[in-house]
């Protein structure tokens, strides 16, 4: 049965909470066992005495190591029935599975590798316990079963006809194209994430292991995770493209799905762009923010710093050399080589899966067009396109494999001869060995998918052209370097890290055929310069390399997790946690009070604008309600009470706006004017400022806003506000960028700050903050005599941190009285040199009103 802890995320997706008794059986606990894991398995259900049958075990051994659960919609596993139809099961390692060769690239004997998944065969329901043991006994691996129905839903519905076209950026724009968001798919999609969340918890250790997830099949899952276990050291790495927020932002559940994956502790991608569109994500979706810290970019998300990592996988270099020493990958070679270039036949060579984004017949039309612009070619150049099975299923690969067909065979007609095909098309499954032969003997590699990932077939390619001495041999090379060519899409994922490679656009036939002529005519000593520097980057940024830099950001973002206190708000798929330091707390209503009516002589700092009104009020009308200038009224009328209200804005707006408060107090443009009580006299809190610098900032300014739709500037007293609230966030924030730079370059010898805040840069005068200003309140106080004994400092933004600081460290000064209660508030958990904090500016009226309603009985009696 779903678990109760979950039940309002399912119900949030499905609005109805779904039965899964027979997928929840419960496994033991993991023991931790050192020793050889067997490569072959058979499970006979006729053997009472012993369900497993094993190559090799050894004793196993007590030593505690660290383990890392790795998570992914499919186990290394191959699982097949003996051919009698008895229920009996072979299990052996995936060889191929990325997972399998991540933990081997680790190589490193103290590391417990877990693995999450389902099994690529249907297993029956009386059989699932039975192999649930045998593969975490022998292979330490957890299977999840899913019924079929489903598992269809799930992976061939959601996965592959919504979340994997979005991805490679094709938008459902007719029916036809398929891929239209379907909530049932959606619902399917969460409850398999709870299924895979439910067998995790059943072996995880939250306070020590590792959780590593991987791909857009589990892309809720750290949500399920967190909700559980907050502190749990969660990364997730996305093996497919990120959209740009343009094609994202289509998606009906885009922010559940971003909200989900902020739950992780570390987000991996390949490339740059990948990273950059999800960062776009963030910020136009969610409002956040990130920062690059000393080479590291991270989020801030409710007091946690998510990661992001940019690297892109390797292959498993031991097992490719491996394949490559084998004899009948030898023989291969040598049939290549007659088949080939022993007829004086150069081989261009595609290895492609059978799906719409590979871009196969890009390839085939490019090679028609280099058979009509090269008429030397035909008869001595021939394509090989090894198109693998397609992993989905649907209208969409059928078209493929039929227009595929259709243009080899047009080609084959026009150009072919006896005993020479320009096109040769292997749609039968190959044997990676016997695909490693093929990336011995051709002379160039062509990977034209439209859109992809990552893409591994280059740096295979790259590794077999390096060879060894027995290939040297047998293709006539002798000792002579090494030579490999490459034109590779510049919409692939491994793209950015192939510097001399061939780049094209796949869309662009004149291009591609362009490309491999010049791919076919290059001079040898160039083509061995390029192969070089591929060599060297493939064979030093392995998968071994990619997982221990991945799990190493991993352990570096999760240091702290054990020093935090930790929270989950939010409900259903919105959940979140809120990581704060231990002496970081909300500010309780009862303990304030307390001190409140205790205290004879009291100072009260409020910020206005994100404080006392919030930021993103809808209303443009930002001047207090009736109801908070009655609030202030009333703190001011306590004799024992100063309240001021210390501002960005200018006197002028402030004077108007506060009018009916005869005693407040008002610092305005961040403290530089002051005024005790309305009737006083106005007063500068630094030196007399000469503002002829606007004259040069001005027109800075201007250019920017002009270049900058939904940009303004606020010309006050002593400083320059331009505001990029209402423009587009990146840009705005790009600009923002830009003009901090110029008017830093041109400001240079005035007596100015330049800073930027929230949607803001600012110039104002040197020496005044919000800091200066709360300093001259409290020695103003106890000049008078009134040395406060209660200080409450409220405000939300980075220039309200600068009287924290001040009342902060001045508790132990003479400025206060001894013992002095002192409040530093911030609004929103989050990093601050605050010491409370309260969620919102609602909050922050509730608690003024409160102390209001305390001092209004005080007045009254």
């Amino acid at each position: 049965m779903v678990s109760r802890s979950y039940s309002n995320l399912l119900e949030l997706a499905s609005g109805e909470t779904p039965s899964f008794e027979h997928m929840n059986r419960r496994i033991p606990r993991i023991m931790t066992v050192a020793g050889l894991i067997s490569d072959v398995v058979v499970v006979d259900d006729d053997d009472d005495d012993d369900h497993v049958e094993s190559v090799s075990s050894d004793p196993s051994s007590s030593v505690q190591r660290e383990r890392i659960i790795i998570v992914a919609n499919q186990l290394p596993i191959r699982a097949q029935r003996k051919p009698d139809g008895n229920r009996n099961w072979f299990f052996t390692w995936d060889e191929n599975s990325l997972l399998l060769q991540l933990k081997d690239g680790l190589g490193d004997d103290d590391t417990e590798v877990i693995y999450v998944g389902c099994l690529k065969e249907d297993v029956h329901p009386n059989e699932q316990d039975e192999v649930s043991q045998i593969l975490l006994e022998t292979f330490k691996c957890v299977p999840t079963f899913l019924p079929p129905d489903l598992f269809t839903r799930y992976y061939h519905g959601f996965c592959k006809q919504q979340l994997w076209p979005l991805f490679h950026y094709m938008l459902p724009l007719s029916p036809e194209l398929g891929g239209r968001f379907n909530r049932s798919l959606w619902q399917a999609y969460v409850s398999v994430n709870k299924i895979f969340a439910d067998r995790i918890m059943e072996v995880i250790n939250p306070e020590d292991d590792y959780v590593w997830i991987h791909d857009y099949h589990l892309m809720v899952l750290p949500t399920f995770l967190r909700k559980r276990f907050n502190r749990v050291k969660l990364g997730f790495f996305l093996h497919s493209p990120f959209p740009s927020s343009e094609i994202y932002k289509t998606l009906p559940i885009r922010e559940e799905l971003l909200r989900a994956l902020l739950n992780s502790d570390l987000i991996g991608f390949h490339t740059f762009d990948y990273a950059r569109h999800f960062l776009s994500c963030c910020s136009r979706m969610l409002g956040l923010t990130y920062e690059s810290k000393r080479g590291y970019i991270g989020l801030e998300y409710y007091g946690r710093t998510v990661s992001i990592k940019i690297l892109p996988v390797g292959i498993h270099m031991g097992q490719l050399k491996s394949v490559l020493s084998m004899p009948k990958t030898e023989e291969k070679v040598c049939e290549l080589v007659k088949q080939f270039s022993d007829q004086g036949k150069t081989m261009l060579l595609g290895v492609d899966d059978m799906d719409i984004f590979k871009g196969i017949n890009l390839k085939l039309l490019a090679m028609e067009q280099l058979l009509i612009q090269h008429p030397d070619c035909q008869g001595k150049v021939v394509l090989v396109q090894i198109a693998n099975p397609a992993r989905g299923k649907g209208k969409d690969v059928k078209e493929v494999q039929a227009e595929t067909k259709a243009t080899v065979k047009r080609i084959n007609e026009t150009f072919g001869k006896p005993g020479y095909d320009p096109v040769i098309l292997i749609e039968e499954p190959l044997r990676f060995y016997e695909r490693v032969a093929y990336y011995v003997v051709a002379e160039c590699c062509l990977v034209t998918a439209v859109r992809d990932g990552m893409n591994l077939i280059p740096y295979e390619y790259i590794i077999s052209r390096q060879g060894n001495e027995k290939f040297d041999k047998v293709l006539g090379q002798g000792s002579s370097p090494k030579k490999s060519m490459l034109v590779v899409s510049e919409f692939i994922g491994c793209s950015p890290s192939l510097s001399g490679a061939i780049r094209v656009n796949p869309w662009n036939i004149d291009a591609v055929a362009d490309a491999m002529d010049s791919a076919l005519v290059m001079a040898d000593s160039e083509k061995q310069l390029r192969h070089e520097k591929h060599y060297r980057y493939v064979s030093t940024h392995d998968v071994g390399y990619w997982a221990r830099s991945f799990l190493q950001d991993l352990e570096r973002t999760c240091r702290d997790h054990v020093r935090r206190r930790w929270w989950g708000i939010g409900f259903g798929l919105s959940f979140r946690v809120v990581a704060l330091d231990p002496n970081f707390r909300k500010l309780s209503m009862e303990h304030i009070v307390s001190a409140y009516k205790r205290t004879k002589t009291r100072a009260i700092l409020l910020d206005y604008d994100g404080t006392l009104m919030p930021l993103a009020q809808a209303s443009i009308d930002k001047s207090p309600t009736s109801d908070s200038i009655r609030m202030l009224n009333t703190l001011c009328r306590d004799k024992n009470n100063m309240v001021f209200l210390v501002s960005a804005r200018s006197r002028k707006t402030l004077t108007e706006w506060f009018f009916p408060c005869e005693n407040l107090g008002i610092a305005a443009e961040h403290g530089y004017f002051l005024r005790l009580k309305r009737d006083a006299e106005w007063e500068t809190c630094g030196p007399a400022t000469d503002c002829s610098w606007k004259q040069i900032a001005e027109p800075v300014m201007k250019l920017y806003t002009e270049t900058t739709d939904g940009s303004t500037i606020e010309d006050k007293e002593t400083s320059l506000v331009w505001c990029y609230e209402d423009a587009d966030p990146d840009f705005g924030s790009c600009q923002a960028k830009e003009l901090l730079d110029h008017l830093e370059s041109v400001l240079t010898n005035e007596p100015v700050t330049v800073k930027s805040g929230q949607n803001i840069v600012e110039v104002k005068p040197q020496g005044v903050s919000k800091g200066l200003l709360a300093k001259r309140l409290l020695s103003t106080m106890q000049e008078k005599g009134m040395a406060p004994d209660f200080v409450l400092c409220i405000g939300d933004d980075r220039s309200d941190e600068d009287m924290f600081e001040v009342i902060t460290s001045s508790t132990a000064g003479p400025s206060m009285a001894p013992r002095a209660e002192v409040f530093a508030c911030t609004v929103g958990r989050k990093p601050s040199k605050a010491k409370y904090y309260l969620d919102d500016t609602a909050e922050i009226v509730r608690l003024v009103q409160g102390l209001a309603s305390v001092s209004e009985q005080t007045v009254l009696f």
